[in-house]
């Protein structure tokens, strides 16, 4: 039987993947797999798990956790040089990579995309020296993910994300950036920027062109001259039909690096907190194995 190592982050989501577990074991053991498991807490972190994948040698990672999880791994594979495909079983809040990849929410019908899918190799995102997979975001809501308490979350699922943006809107300021690549160089105000790998954030697709497989980045610059104005103008394309132009409040362009500078205020990478400004953000085709369900035949 050939192994698989699972790593699973206890509190993700709602916190149901403990009691999973024998239903994840089964699926496996009936494909021919034997699976370790590997506990995931901020506390703990991944230390050892690199002497593991040595010792073990499994064929893939089963990763149960949502985009903060899946971050945490690859970042800390990639600082290794560890290259092994990774599955993910979409446990976590808003999961907004595995979405991208096409994985099931249902845990039996994932766990049987993951046995029966294929490994692609996709893109991923480096800023300074860090990696992110989905999104990196600066200004309004960008540190709601990090700041909603875990047992929010775990009620209330996205809604706990949407309540506790709302709460910031009252106390946020406007943010002066430069945004310099060769397509294109801004600067002014800003309410929110975005560099999507992936399409969605908080499963709001606001980056529908986006591809995971082009080698470029899709960049959203909220303008910020006037607040209010521009949230309203965002929610009311979020609510129009797909493919839809971008109001003149968002600039929106494509590329492979950009550069960006900013005072005073954080980077999130996929709901984790990001480095601090300036930031040299590069994408890196290919640089990610993942293993992603097979299309059905038409």
């Amino acid at each position: 039987m050939k192994n698989i190592l699972f790593l699973y982050n206890p509190i993700s989501g709602e916190a149901q993947i403990v009691a999973q577990l024998d239903q994840i074991a089964r699926h496996y053991q009936q494909a021919g797999y034997v699976l370790t498991l590997f506990r995931i807490t901020r506390e703990k972190g991944l230390s050892d798990l690199g002497t593991l994948i040595g010792e073990l040698r499994p064929e893939h990672l089963l990763v149960a956790g949502g985009d903060g999880t899946i971050n945490r791994l690859v970042n800390y594979l990639t600082h290794r040089d560890i290259t092994i495909p990774i599955a993910i079983l979409p446990t976590g809040t808003a999961n907004d990579f595995s979405h991208l990849i096409g994985m099931p929410e249902n845990l039996d019908d994932a766990c049987q995309a993951i046995l029966n899918g294929k490994t692609e190799r996709l893109d991923m995102g480096r800023v300074n020296d860090r990696y992110f997979i989905n999104v990196l975001s600066s200004g309004l809501f960008t540190e709601v993910s990090h700041k909603t308490p875990t047992a929010l979350k775990n009620i209330f699922g996205k809604l706990a994300y949407y309540v506790s943006s709302i709460g910031e809107l009252p106390s946020f300021r406007k943010m002066n950036i430069t945004v310099e690549a060769d397509e294109l160089t801004f600067r002014g105000s800003c309410l929110l920027l975005l560099v999507f790998n992936g399409q969605t954030a908080g499963n709001l697709k606001l980056a529908s062109h986006s591809s995971a497989t082009d080698g470029l980045f899709d960049v959203l610059i909220i303008r910020g001259e006037n607040i209010v104005e521009s949230v309203k103008n965002v929610f009311h394309f979020l609510m129009k039909r797909k493919g839809a132009a971008y109001p003149s409040d968002i600039v929106y362009f494509q590329t492979r690096k950009l550069h960006i500078e900013n005072e005073h205020v954080t980077s999130d990478i996929d709901g984790e907190k990001g480095p601090d400004f300036p930031l040299d953000i590069e994408c890196l085709p290919g640089a990610l194995p993942v293993i992603v369900p097979r299309k059905a035949k038409k």
